[in-house]
């Protein structure tokens, strides 16, 4: 199903984009790559093969460039069939300690850029087409020290699942991923991860990839990885109390976990 297909990627340029885009042109699509900086961009073109993608450097943040950009991959293939929305941005820390334009800035990435982008995209999709969001365990169950990350994620959920009812009388789906931990340099400093984090199996981005695949072919509501964690989610969010009760020992073991992570990244060689 994806021989021929036009499928746009923001924050394609590493981790869970650049994973995403190297499986779709694998399966035998054409692929647009977004991402703010343009040399991590040449080398995924470089990595993928030019035959098959297009780099599209674009912040995802100015958002009268992004309206105006599925219409520029339109424009280059010829159709647009595939949406992924990856690019994120997580600032954490307690809510004080950070400015408010700090906290604006993961909004407007998290959410309102999907927001835009589905919007301008939708209309030039042809029938059958997917829009996959990636949002996050964070945004089932809100995790301390992630306030707009979690914020955003939970209404990245809500947005999708309202636009997929809306958009199915002109064939479109929309699916959502959510992943648990991703072992990308996405985690930032691995220190100021909460220990919450930690407590869920690490996914690698190729992983979260071949969920993304699968959102694309099955049309599913959600998929969360790991699927254990998806469902830990949901209860924690059902029952609040019985998150209370359960958190301090899933954050001893995610201090475990993260010790754990630390020493095995330690380990590694470094790469030249």
């Amino acid at each position: 199903m994806f021989e021929g297909k036009v499928a746009l990627i923001t924050g394609a340029s590493s981790g869970i984009g650049l994973a995403t885009a190297t499986r779709l042109a694998s399966l035998g699509a054409r692929v647009a790559l977004v991402a703010r900086r343009e040399p991590p961009l040449a080398g995924a073109i470089s990595q993928i093969g030019a035959d098959r993608a297009v780099a599209f450097p674009l912040d995802v943040c100015d958002l009268a460039a992004l309206e105006a950009l599925p219409a520029r991959v339109v424009a280059h293939f010829g159709e647009l069939d595939i949406v992924v929305n990856n690019a994120g941005l997580n600032h954490r820390g307690p809510m004080l300690t950070l400015s408010a334009s700090a906290l604006a800035d993961v909004i407007t990435t998290n959410l309102t850029a999907p927001v835009v982008l589905c919007r301008a995209a939708a209309p030039l999709m042809r029938e059958g087409g997917r829009i996959v969001n990636v949002a996050s365990l964070a945004g089932m169950v809100p995790v301390h020290h992630e306030s707009a990350y979690s914020a955003s994620k939970a209404g990245l959920r809500a947005f999708s699942r309202v636009i997929d009812d809306e958009l199915r009388e002109r064939g479109i789906r929309v699916s959502i991923v959510s992943p648990g931990p991703v072992d990308t340099p996405f985690l930032g400093s691995i220190e100021a991860v909460p220990d919450l984090v930690f407590s869920q199996p690490m996914s690698t981005a190729e992983e979260i990839a071949e969920a993304i695949v699968r959102a694309i072919r099955e049309a599913p509501e959600e998929i969360a990885v790991p699927w254990f964690s998806g469902k830990l989610a949901t209860l924690g969010y059902l029952s609040t109390a019985l998150l209370r009760a359960l958190r301090p020992a899933m954050e001893r073991r995610g201090a475990r976990n993260k010790r754990a992570y630390i020493a095995r990244k330690q380990r590694q060689p470094a790469i030249l």
